[in-house]
């Protein structure tokens, strides 16, 4: 079956100190399957990546994993994804998850999300592309970074425009509705019976 959207999601390689983490990770990953999605992730089978990775297939979504060689032992590459492209460096990762996105969405991670979060968001303000770009904000673990960014708007390196870019929510059910519909998706679940 054709996925009704494709769904971008950079996370975590390591799971985090807070279980809600995974456990979000999982919902995010149920949700995209039980609304006849495909996950496109950074292809690793640790931390979040693989908690997320494997929800989603367990809810029936198709699963794209892009991830370059050098990391494929480091992080332990996800080899039951649909499908699992293995490239020679970054930016031909970055690409091909950005190529097939319809929208992105960032959970709780380190530098590798912060990285590839604002590289999509500040493509987006560029017009680069015209893909939602979204925050969970789960716990508050990107509260403070929230804040710091609207200090940059207050000292004139940065515009509300660009922080309305943004889509934030602590609510992952409303989040993923809100970027499905922002990339012109119906956001309702598979009747599995019509399947």
């Amino acid at each position: 079956m054709t996925p009704r959207f494709s769904l971008c999601v950079y996370c975590g390689s390591r799971p985090g100190a807070d279980p809600s983490f995974a456990r979000v990770a999982t919902e995010v990953g149920h949700w995209i399957g039980a609304h006849g999605g495909q996950l496109v992730y950074g292809g690793g089978n640790n931390g979040l990546m693989g908690v997320l990775a494997t929800a989603a297939l367990e809810a029936g979504a198709r699963v794209v994993g892009v991830i370059p060689h050098s990391m494929v032992e480091r992080e332990w590459a996800k080899r039951d994804c649909t499908e699992l492209h293995i490239v020679d460096n970054m930016h031909q990762r970055k690409s091909m998850m950005a190529e097939r996105a319809d929208a992105f969405l960032a959970l709780p991670g380190g530098i590798g999300t912060f990285e590839e979060l604002f590289e999509v968001w500040s493509w987006r303000m560029l017009d680069f592309h015209r893909k939602p770009v979204g925050i969970l904000d789960q716990g508050g673990y990107y509260r403070t970074l929230l804040q710091f960014l609207e200090q940059a708007v207050g000292h004139g390196f940065m515009n509300e425009r660009q922080m309305e870019l943004l889509t934030v929510d602590e609510d992952p059910a409303r989040l993923l509705r809100s970027l499905v519909q922002g990339a012109g998706i119906d956001p309702r679940p598979v009747d599995v019976s019509q399947i």
